[in-house]
């Protein structure tokens, strides 16, 4: 089943805190010259048209990415990944959005090598014309990304951020996470897996929380940003998390104090809130 489309939902709320965490963990892991892989098990298109006829159908993203576009007083962190959104688009105007491919593609260095993976047949497309002029520094597979991570484990390099974000369009998409992010740490226990998952009052989305926490994992992270209260959506998304597996050690602090303004800023309704929990060594 292959009919979502990450276009009509581009810069949500939901994106925006998934890709802030993604910001911050490569930017971490820039800090060391090592080499990594980034491993986008989902990638979509890679980068949209916020004016074009999908993103413009609904305007999620008038009520995530737009809200802190020209937002004074940012802390300082949150105001960095704004900045790069901007230096992303041209002229001071809000029309491209960064899919995970093209973000990771803005903060990865020379020595450092990005896998991306697509079923969507036209997505696929798009998101290898996108990179086509990379060479090797970015391969683009139509390939089933669950499967296809865990062949590509553990990377050469020994130091990888692995993505995984299905769009969870079928109920077999919460258990592929949980499976596959446990083959994936039987061969790279030390790697970064950064998970996302929507907040939905179905019971597959609340048990996978759960079960994320009772992985084998040596560290983990899991953030929650819940944009309205539950029961004002009882068939819809009223926020989402990201679970972050060995995460940086700087993320927690980062998130504390980042987390109250992102709330205040993309709040939808009452019953705003954030909550941010952890097991580090």
């Amino acid at each position: 089943m292959l009919s979502y489309r990450h276009a009509f939902h581009a810069g949500n709320h939901a994106d925006v805190l998934k890709h802030f965490v993604l910001f911050e963990v490569l930017r971490y892991f820039n800090r060391k010259d090592k080499p990594y892989w980034f491993v986008d098990t989902h990638a979509g298109a890679g980068r949209y048209d916020l004016q074009g006829q999908a993103a413009a159908k609904n305007a999620e993203y008038a009520e995530g990415v737009a809200r802190l576009w020209d937002r004074p007083g940012l802390p300082a962190p949150l105001a960095d990944f704004v900045t790069l959104l901007h230096r992303l688009n041209q002229g001071g105007v809000l029309r491209r959005y960064p899919g995970s491919p093209s973000l990771a593609a803005a903060l990865i260095r020379a020595q450092d090598r990005m896998r991306l993976f697509e079923m969507h047949p036209a997505d696929v497309q798009v998101l290898g014309r996108l990179f086509r002029s990379t060479g090797r520094q970015v391969q683009v597979s139509e390939q089933d990304g669950f499967a296809a991570l865990i062949g590509l484990l553990p990377p050469p390099t020994r130091r990888g951020v692995i993505l995984i974000d299905p769009p969870y369009e079928v109920k077999t998409d919460y258990r592929r996470v949980e499976d596959t992010l446990g083959q994936a740490l039987k061969r790279f226990a030390s790697g970064s897996y950064l998970v996302w998952y929507p907040l939905l009052r179905r019971r597959e989305a609340q048990q996978l929380r759960e079960r994320l926490r009772r992985l084998p994992a040596p560290a983990w992270l899991q953030v929650e940003l819940r944009v309205r209260a539950a029961a004002a959506t009882p068939a819809g998304m009223f926020g989402s998390g990201m679970f972050v597996i060995n995460p940086p050690w700087t993320l927690h602090a980062t998130l504390d104090a980042v987390m109250p303004a992102l709330r205040d800023c993309l709040a939808l309704g009452d019953g705003a809130d954030f909550s941010l929990q952890a097991q580090l060594p």
